[in-house]
């Protein structure tokens, strides 16, 4: 189907972070939006308000009659909805054009230059900051990104632009409908083993994702990486990292607060480039956003505007309480890896102070399969409270539990186990310097309260 005869748009699973971005790009472009989602959220409530038709059963007969055309209405469904849903059957036995958001992605990438960013961590905030400082130049862009951007409280951007920045799911090998221009990869650490099944299955989803770059475009990765690119011919490479590659950082300040570091590029180096978010681990984010941005044509003064004033994404090191009594941050992290760099980064920032960190793993196949470095990342802190698994899309798993974690912490580390529905309490009882929440899970939803009671604490 082509996107100009598209007349209505009907999504089954509404409410996630991706899936409404792309509600949001087909309400902007003032066709009949509707679909379901099995429960209702702050997010599907604002979308309610945007103009989305929304309920919240499996109910054919909730299906608006605008959406039952199959010459004009394109369906999209999230892989997180079963095979089973009385929606997605009816749609599919009766001849509708039935998409995974992907899917839709990739014919975006087919009539706009793709700038794509890949990898098992840190792919949000890297396309975040990408779209930003695209948005604020003269090139301007479209924007489908995985979290809340902080400077335009909303997960796109809309515009005439020829480009459209994307975060490339590895999720269910989503990517590989997509056709990027350029693409940044900013890591390959084996996640998603329970789709994939093994490492090198894994590696190879990324090497083929690289297939996929339109020749004339360009590849950016990490340097380092364990996977093998295979780039088509006309397909120009180059690697980054935060203190050597083709693109890099060199010259970095850290003071009062502040990080600035000078842009090393083949096409031009940009000194004083200043951090909006200053934490350490932006610095390598920071330098893949700005060499995909340069490579389109965004000048030295746009790169650093940009960077100055990029606020984050929620979620990601999204401090909530930041001052000389206490520091109370939020962070997705739910991969080794990305717990490492938020470890990190965080021991980096307040070397002095006690961090306090309240986990809850991911998955019960995440946890059996990176146990170990979980400890070893969350090893870095002071203190380490965890709760129980949030499953998300899984049953149980024998012999698999948060103890597994909590028992490889290393010798020297204050921890402690407690059941999600006391955190509250935990938080109310204790005192921290430093306090920061881990993980992708539903722990995310008490933030608010543990602010609050932390606010009262230090009045």
């Amino acid at each position: 189907m082509n996107i100009k005869d598209i007349k209505s748009v009907y999504f089954v699973g509404a409410g996630g972070i991706g899936m409404s971005a792309i509600a949001r790009y087909f309400l902007k472009r003032g066709l009949i939006v509707a679909g379901y989602d099995k429960t209702p959220s702050d997010l599907t409530r604002q979308l309610e308000k945007e103009g989305m038709l929304l309920h919240y059963e499996e109910n054919i007969d909730e299906i608006p009659f605008s959406c039952k055309r199959k010459e004009t209405c394109l369906v999209i469904y999230t892989p997180a909805i079963p095979e089973s849903h009385q929606e997605l059957c009816y749609f599919r036995e009766n001849g509708f054009e039935v998409q995974k958001r992907a899917q839709v992605l990739g014919t975006l990438t087919q009539t706009h230059k793709g700038l794509c960013v890949a990898g098992t961590h840190g792919k949000t905030t890297t396309s975040t900051m990408c779209a930003h400082i695209m948005h604020q130049s003269h090139l301007d862009c479209n924007a489908f990104l995985g979290g809340i951007s902080k400077n335009y409280g909303t997960n796109y951007i809309l515009s005439d632009s020829d480009f459209v920045v994307i975060e490339a799911d590895e999720f269910d090998r989503s990517f590989h409908w997509l056709r990027p221009w350029m693409s940044v990869i900013t890591s390959t650490d084996p996640d998603h083993l329970d789709i994939y099944g093994t490492k090198e299955a894994y590696l190879e989803s990324f090497r083929h994702y690289s297939e996929l770059i339109q020749p004339g475009g360009a590849l950016i990765i990490r340097r380092g990486l364990e996977m093998q690119e295979n780039l088509q011919a006309g397909v120009r490479r180059y690697d980054y990292s935060r203190n050597e590659g083709d693109f890099h950082a060199e010259n970095i300040r850290v003071i009062n607060g502040g990080i600035t570091f000078d842009f090393v590029s083949p096409l031009e180096c940009v000194k004083d480039v200043e951090l909006g978010q200053p934490i350490p681990i932006n610095i390598e984010n920071g330098i893949a956003a700005m060499a995909m941005a340069q490579l389109n044509g965004c000048t030295a003064e746009e790169l650093r505007y940009g960077m100055k004033t990029y606020g984050g994404v929620d979620r990601r090191f999204d401090f909530k309480i930041k001052n000389s009594k206490l520091v109370f941050l939020s962070d997705y992290a739910h991969h080794p890896k990305e717990i490492y760099q938020s470890a990190k980064s965080i021991r980096e920032l307040y070397k002095d102070k006690r961090i306090t960190a309240i986990f809850q793993p991911h998955l019960y196949t995440r946890t059996r399969d990176f146990y170990k470095d979980f400890a070893e990342a969350l090893s870095q802190l002071d203190e380490v409270v965890l709760t129980e698994i949030y499953p998300a899309r899984e049953l149980p798993i024998e012999g698999v539990s948060s103890e597994l974690i909590y028992d490889n912490l290393k010798p020297g580390v204050k921890k402690e186990m407690i059941l999600k529905e006391q955190v509250l309490d935990y938080v109310q009882t204790h005192d921290f310097e430093v306090l920061i929440v881990l993980g992708a899970g539903d722990l995310d939803n008490q933030v608010p309260q543990i602010t609050k009671i932390l606010k009262s604490k230090i009045k």
